[in-house]
């Protein structure tokens, strides 16, 4: 339920017939969702065989690529919206893919888990790394190469010229505004270039 009303709430932030790209798209049902509620077209960038047939299934359209390899397959200003929901924490090059999600697309939202959340801040101070909803995993087969904070991640998008529109935090099916980078599991952020 907590994702899917995440989607929504996302929904809300990309203006009606906006042409998008989903980075780590998944199965896809967010670009269903903005199809069918919000009017738009656009693309999904999967890498998993099985999320590539359920977003063919659902009618979406998606690209097997690897994000590893950039997005050169597409033009600056391709999209009016990138997005990258839960995605920049799986990639090597995360500053590449900022860069280049603001070169494709005139705005972009990305999504994280918020290591600075508050339960993961008092495993780490028990001395030992949290494993929660939004962090799963041991520290020895995470998926994630990298952890970020809502903090981090306003130095990082100042460093490569974004301007940051709207940031809010997630947890358990709700928007968190006060205290985002204590009390939210993810940190969702809009931004254009500055």
């Amino acid at each position: 339920m907590s994702e899917t009303h995440l989607h929504h709430v996302i929904a809300q932030l990309i203006p009606p017939g906006s042409r998008v790209l989903d980075l780590g798209c998944g199965d896809g049902a967010l670009l269903a969702l903005l199809r069918d509620t919000r009017q738009c077209t656009g693309y999904g960038v999967e890498l998993d065989d099985n999320k590539v047939l359920a977003c063919v299934q659902r009618g979406v359209n998606v690209i097997q690529r690897n994000l590893e390899e950039g997005l050169s397959i597409f033009e600056d200003n391709s999209f009016d919206v990138v997005l990258q929901l839960n995605t920049l924490q799986h990639l090597r090059n995360t500053e590449a893919m900022l860069r280049e999600t603001a070169r494709v697309g005139r705005q972009g939202i990305v999504s994280f888990p918020n290591f600075a959340h508050w339960p993961h801040r008092f495993s780490v101070l028990r001395g030992r790394m949290p494993v929660t909803k939004t962090l799963p995993y041991q520290w020895y087969d995470t998926p994630n190469i990298r952890v970020s904070t809502f903090a981090d991640f306003e130095v990082l998008a100042r460093k490569n010229g974004l301007h940051i529109l709207e940031s809010f935090g997630w947890h358990e099916g709700r928007r968190v505004d006060q205290w985002p980078n204590l009390m939210a599991s993810t940190a969702v952020f809009k931004f254009d270039r500055a």
